[in-house]
């Protein structure tokens, strides 16, 4: 990530000044009002403008790295970074392939979306069964392009194209995203006061003080007494200082500048020496009952993107043994219902939605209605067979959980004798 627009703090360190920190700005300088407002910025949670955010406020570059090397499997075979012909095995779409340039690889400044085809690249079968008998034993190539993430895409910055000490094809591709403040993305000042955006609140709607001052961030009280940052506080105080006198504040410990100094600046500047300030409803207009401590201070934009960690599914891939949703954003993955989640739809009474989300490796299996046993159905002719009672007996067919099925096996292969009684069905 690359941070846009960065600024030199007000309030630095003789540390910050004698190591030239200042040539590596990491942040930028923002009107702070810590109060609680709407209840977006409940506990760690902030508020931010909107329209500072329109105007550029905490704009980012994101990079995102795609990396292909041409391997070299045994019995002289090899990946093929090239564009993929129609007749290989598990081949998309001309559209999917439409960045690609003769050489298989996506070309500089193209503009790519998510499911876009970035590398083309061939691989050879991986199994026996996937060599073509009709062609008197050559083997069909399988399509293993890398394509650009789930969720994400952008600009192809560059590309680099060598090869490794082995001898093998290396091409390494570079995408570059412009990322917009979003809610859900993390920021922190240098106190160690992080978090999260809780609303993005358009100007007219942000309260204002009697000088027609609008922040940029919300802060909440709230997070003071638990994290105790009071470098916080006086940062903010330093802060508005500075912006009002036109200098740099020494924030180093107990040899900076003092804050009894600051607050009599304050007074100086004709405002109060606590920080304080009247402040209005930007919905109502109405002032507000109580004095709102505003300052200046340096906020930073953290590397956690909500747009890298958002995570959804409706339909999608599930597990061989298990039959449930794969585990990851990578896979497509669905989200884990745990057992406080669980807790959660029992105390609300959510009875339907609870056995429909447990629901969801649900499995038909034939049971021995006599003996209880698991046993075997032909779908085709519908009959069943009993390992234990024959065909002497009645087949049940019921729905469980393909977990619990795993259970029954599991326990069958130590000669635990699982048996079942079946009921009828409420």
């Amino acid at each position: 990530m690359i941070a846009i627009d960065q600024q030199t703090p007000i309030v630095t360190t003789q540390i910050y000044n004698n190591e030239d920190f200042g040539s590596h700005v990491f942040g930028q300088n923002i009107v702070v009002a810590v109060l609680s407002y709407l209840g977006y910025n409940m506990d760690d949670a902030i508020i931010i403008n909107k329209s500072s955010v329109d105007r550029g406020l905490f704009r980012a570059m994101f990079f995102r790295p795609y990396k292909v090397e041409e391997t070299k499997y045994v019995g002289g075979q090899s990946d093929l970074i090239t564009n993929p012909d129609k007749d290989v095995a598990g081949y998309r779409s001309e559209a999917a392939y439409k960045y690609l340039d003769e050489d298989g690889i996506a070309a500089v400044n193209s503009h790519v979306n998510s499911g876009d085809v970035l590398i083309g690249r061939v691989s050879p079968p991986r199994f026996v069964s996937s060599i073509d008998k009709f062609r008197l034993g050559v083997q069909k190539q399988v399509e293993s392009s890398i394509e650009c993430r789930t969720g994400e895409g952008g600009i192809v910055e560059n590309v680099f194209v060598t090869s490794t000490a082995e001898g093998n094809k290396y091409v390494s591709l570079k995408i570059r995203q412009d990322r917009k403040v979003e809610i859900g993305d993390k920021f922190g000042p240098r106190s160690g006061q992080k978090g999260v955006v809780g609303m993005l609140l358009n100007q007219e709607d942000m309260p204002f003080t009697y000088s027609g001052i609008i922040p940029d961030l919300i802060f909440s009280p709230y997070s003071i007494p638990t994290r105790m940052s009071m470098a916080y506080l006086l940062e903010l105080i330093g802060g508005k200082v500075g912006a009002l006198g036109g200098r740099y504040i020494d924030g180093t410990p107990f040899i900076g500048e003092k804050e009894e100094d600051l607050r009599n600046e304050l007074l100086e500047y004709g405002f109060r020496e606590n920080g304080v300030e009247t402040m209005y409803n930007g919905i109502t207009g109405e002032e507000m009952q109580v004095k709102i401590f505003v300052g200046d201070m340096t906020y930073i934009r953290l590397k956690h993107f909500v747009a890298n960690k958002i995570q959804w599914r409706a339909r999608g891939p599930i597990q061989l043994l298990n039959r449930q949703p794969t585990e990851g954003k990578s896979k497509s993955g669905g989200l884990r219902l745990g057992e406080m989640e669980k807790d959660c739809f029992v105390a609300y009474g959510s009875a339907m939605a609870l056995k429909e989300r447990f629901d969801s490796d649900k499995i038909t299996i034939p049971v021995c209605s006599k003996c209880g046993m698991t046993a075997v159905y032909n779908v085709r002719k519908k009959t069943g067979y009993c390992p234990i009672d024959g065909e002497d007996t009645q087949i049940k067919l019921i729905e469980v959980s393909a977990s619990f099925k795993i259970l029954l096996d599991e326990l069958k292969a130590v000669g635990i004798y699982p048996k079942m009684v079946l009921g009828s069905k409420v």
